[in-house]
């Protein structure tokens, strides 16, 4: 055994764990083999066994040096050494141990043994050498001089802004020539990703990449290594169209919502995941939800339905191709179900409760034989995906009847996961107001901000927590912001333009595409779902259409109240008995349409029927607008400055307004004002904080 000592409290001691030397190893074979032929001779062992050993050790090195895929000559080496030992011992046995010849020659063999060994060490240490100077030849070889100018600037960048040494093993070129990605090892010491990722921002500039590029470090193949993607041409800026390529998709592959900064494309995985868009205005936000859309209508497996209570716009190009007809073809809309009134998404959402909790009786077999918990949701039995425009602002509303709506919405999203009902919620802004809800936090894993350069609202770590680095002013134009899946690390990209051409030409080439509610399902959810598309419920969608040709000018002519013409309100005829008696279906639906468009748009000063002064507190201002609201109700609304003031109110945040301050920028009483802020608080639009003679009104999102 080795000669090496340790020391402990009796003196030195042997460590028998050591490995052999060459020096060692040599006197351990020879001083074996002289003990076996001195003890055999005694004993009278035959020759042939001390052979046989030396055989079966040859054998064995042999196979071990195989194995560990040793050079030749060092395998060669040990199995000579084992056949010279035992053939020394076989011919000591037979001839005596104890003669100068006998002890010559092992001295001999020990002394080739010992040099053999060292021969053999010494070409092993350089042949390993060897193969990792070939390995590092091979990487040389593959990264090309750009390659490896890459790969020495962002190891001295990487050094110098984030303190850390990394190794670069690769870099991958993209082949859309607007960046590379850097496949990075991470130096010894518990050194993490994080640590390059949170510094994304100062390696940008380091690098002087040019607005809306970045570094982005994201995990690699273990937590070891690290990719980092360097963005060198903005994309982003640039607007892409939608794919032309309208192959059918499924909700187990994925749906396509946008790219990434190397074009590479992002899908979004929902067959258990809801979703979250965020976007405020000008962002692009409503051509997301189209998109999103798009990619529903694309699947041979889902069906969607859409809530939007502002005019049903989100659904309605969705819709309208279907109401047009095809040439000669039958066509089906591109959504399932529409909703346009709190009434309707009521209805739609009742039937989707009962559509989940019947599932989960009737399809305990198909479960049970899939050996699964999860419906298994195919063309037969379809995914039904909620797609609630500004869905996250019901959820938050203050007003009783959005509140029922919100508990039905949060009830989806809790109780459906497994049974295939999943929603999808977009917001004006990423406030805490919004992202308060646990339940959305918890369920909406797939989340997306489109910044459109916006900073007001737009709390990127806290709709991405777990993100690093993450600025609005990265993505500047509209479509383009941050995505995060469960699959995907939130990143930038940016979503396709569509446009209302395109969304006709895709209703009509998926159109025999969408699966049919299943007969389970469909019994479940009821006459509700079965005559959705009733005249009765969807007469609202035609009723903007004229009666005369647009491109004559409006008449002249006067009512009976003397009222020059134009919009023609039937609330400001004189004989509203006479204008009862002329209704047609036309007229009710016309009437709804403008009811939406007063809802919508009322912000313009109510016609008066008197003439003469108007009190303070009802004048209106002048030059505000279009407003239909013939019927309003001012206790309901407000007057017209309540909007300037809850715009007010909303910009001074947390602070909020008094109503003397409000009073003042409004031009109007203090009383009035106060009795205007009052009802606006107890309808919801605004938060009070009796502070005593310190009270102030506050608007919700900063509550």
């Amino acid at each position: 055994m080795s000669a090496h000592t340790i020391k402990h409290d009796g003196g030195p001691a042997w460590d028998w764990a050591a490995g052999h030397r060459p020096v060692t190893g040599a006197l351990s074979a020879t001083t074996g083999a002289f003990a076996v032929a001195t003890v055999g001779t005694l004993a009278h062992m035959p020759p042939t066994w001390a052979l046989a050993v030396g055989t079966a050790g040859a054998i064995g090195h042999t196979a071990t040096g195989l194995r560990q895929k040793l050079a030749g000559r060092t395998i060669g080496a040990r199995a000579t050494s084992w056949l010279l030992g035992g053939g020394w011992t076989t011919w000591a046995l037979a001839t005596g141990p104890l003669t100068w010849t006998a002890l010559g020659s092992l001295a001999t063999l020990g002394v080739a043994i010992g040099a053999s060994a060292r021969a053999t060490g010494l070409y092993e240490e350089a042949r390993e050498l060897e193969a990792l100077e070939a390995a590092e030849r091979h990487v040389a070889r593959e990264l090309s001089a750009e390659r490896r100018g890459i790969a020495a600037e962002w190891v001295d960048r990487i050094q110098r802004v984030c303190g850390i040494t990394v190794r670069v093993l690769a870099v991958e070129i993209w082949p859309t020539g607007t960046g590379f990605t850097i496949d990075a090892e991470l130096p010894a010491g518990g050194v993490t990703y994080d640590r390059i990722a949170r510094e994304n921002a100062k390696l940008s500039a380091d690098a002087r990449l040019p607005h809306g590029c970045t570094a982005a470090a994201t995990p690699g193949v273990d937590q070891g290594r690290v990719l980092i993607d360097v963005t060198t041409a903005n994309v982003l800026a640039a607007e892409v169209q939608y794919p032309s390529d309208y192959s059918a998709l499924s909700v187990h592959t994925g749906v396509p919502w946008g790219y990434r900064t190397n074009a590479d494309e992002i899908r979004a995985y929902l067959r258990e995941q809801c979703a979250l868009v965020v976007g405020p205005t000008g962002s692009g936000k409503t051509n997301m939800v189209h998109v999103i859309l798009a990619g529903f209508a694309r699947a041979t497996d889902m069906l969607t339905w859409v809530i939007d209570l502002n005019a049903g716009s989100a659904g309605l190009p969705w819709v309208r191709p279907a109401m047009e007809g095809g040439q000669g073809q039958p066509v089906r809309p591109g959504v399932d179900w529409l909703a346009s009134t709190h009434d309707e998404a009521m209805l739609m959402l009742e039937a989707a409760l009962r559509i989940g909790l019947y599932r989960k009786r009737a399809y305990q077999d198909l479960m049970s034989k899939a050996n699964t918990d999860l419906l298994p949701v195919s063309a037969q039995i379809p995914q039904i995906m909620i797609v609630i425009d500004e869905g996250a602002e019901i959820l938050t509303s203050a007003d009783a009847e959005m509140r029922k709506l919100a508990k039905k919405i949060l009830e989806v999203i809790r109780m459906l996961r497994a049974m295939g009902i999943r929603t999808v919620l977009t917001a004006l802004g990423a406030t805490g107001a919004v992202l308060g809800n646990l339940m959305i936090r918890r369920e909406a894993k797939v989340r997306v901000a489109l910044t459109g350069g916006e900073t007001e609202g737009m709390d990127l770590s806290k709709l991405f927590p777990g993100g690093r680095g993450l600025r609005v002013e990265q993505a500047p134009h509209k479509g383009t912001g941050f995505m995060g899946t469960p699959e995907s690390p939130v990143a930038l990209f940016g979503t396709w333009r569509i446009l209302p051409n395109q969304i006709r030409d895709i209703v009509h080439a998926t159109s025999d595409r969408h699966p049919r509610l299943d007969d389970i399902s469909a019994k479940a959810a009821g006459p509700d779902y079965a005559r959705r598309w009733d005249h009765a419920r969807t007469a609202w969608i035609n009723s903007h259409q004229q009666t005369s040709d647009p491109a004559e000018p409006p008449a002249t002519s006067s009512t009976a109240t003397g009222v020059s013409a134009g919009l023609s309100l039937s609330a400001l005829r004189e004989d509203p008995s006479a204008a009862a008696r002329a209704v047609t279906d036309e007229d009710v639906m016309a009437a709804e349409f403008m009811a939406q468009i007063d809802a919508q748009f009322g912000t313009t000063p109510e016609p008066s029927a008197e003439v003469g002064p108007v009190v303070e507190a009802e004048q209106p201002e002048a030059g505000t607008g279009l407003n239909l609201s013939a019927l309003r109700d001012g206790k309901e609304t407000g007057p017209a400055w309540l909007a300037d003031a809850v715009t007010a109110i909303n910009a001074a945040g947390t602070d909020g307004m008094k109503p003397a301050a409000v009073a003042d920028l409004v031009g109007r009483s203090r009383e009035a004002v106060r009795k205007t802020l009052k009802a606006a608080a107890e309808r919801g639009e605004l938060i009070y904080r009796d502070r005593g003679p310190h009270s102030v009104y506050v608007h919700p999102d900063h509550a």
